[in-house]
């Protein structure tokens, strides 16, 4: 390559000169789009970051209620499930009560009058023919023929607390 001489130099000098504005005027244009497309592409990652922030944060909320509405609901059974148990419980304990209480009429001055007038009521309900047994719990047992009557303490004492108007209610609210 050779090299110009030094009035070409100084010729050429105006034409640098413009070359090198446009290029500082091109790339200065380039540099400011790039800005402006950056902030845009910035703005926009900032919208849609807030947007994911906005739907985690729904969906954590909803996520919350769901699970306080199971933990509520489980709580809810747990306690029901307690009542129930505890009522099972008191009711049991009566029932045991009750027949304990009615074993011990056997030694009452009236349970020999009592059983006349049990004996008496199976003959009524199964016939004169009826075999007429005494319990081993205290009240009797009958039998004619294929049809058996159990009027014994524990039975009878059974029966009355079913038949109680507010001890079914006890266990059933």
């Amino acid at each position: 390559m050779t090299r110009l001489g030094p009035e070409s130099e100084s010729a050429l000098q105006p034409v640098r000169k413009a070359l090198r504005a446009a290029a500082e005027e091109l790339a200065s244009g380039i540099r400011g789009d790039a800005a402006r497309e950056a902030a845009g592409l910035l703005d926009a990652a900032r919208a849609e970051a807030a947007g994911i922030l906005a739907a985690a944060a729904k969906e954590g909320e909803s996520a919350a209620r769901l699970e306080a509405a199971m933990r509520s609901a489980r709580v809810r059974r747990q306690a029901h499930e307690l009542v129930l148990a505890q009522r099972n419980s008191l009711r049991v304990e009566l029932h045991r009560r009750v027949r304990e209480a009615a074993a011990g009429l056997t030694s009452d001055s009236r349970y020999a009058e009592m059983m006349i007038r049990l004996t008496a009521q199976c003959k009524e309900l199964l016939g004169p023919d009826a075999s007429v047994s005494e319990s081993p719990e205290g009240g009797v047992i009958a039998q004619a023929g294929s049809r058996r009557l159990d009027l014994s303490l524990p039975v009878l004492a059974e029966m009355a607390l079913d038949s109680m108007p507010g001890a079914r209610e006890l266990w059933n609210r």
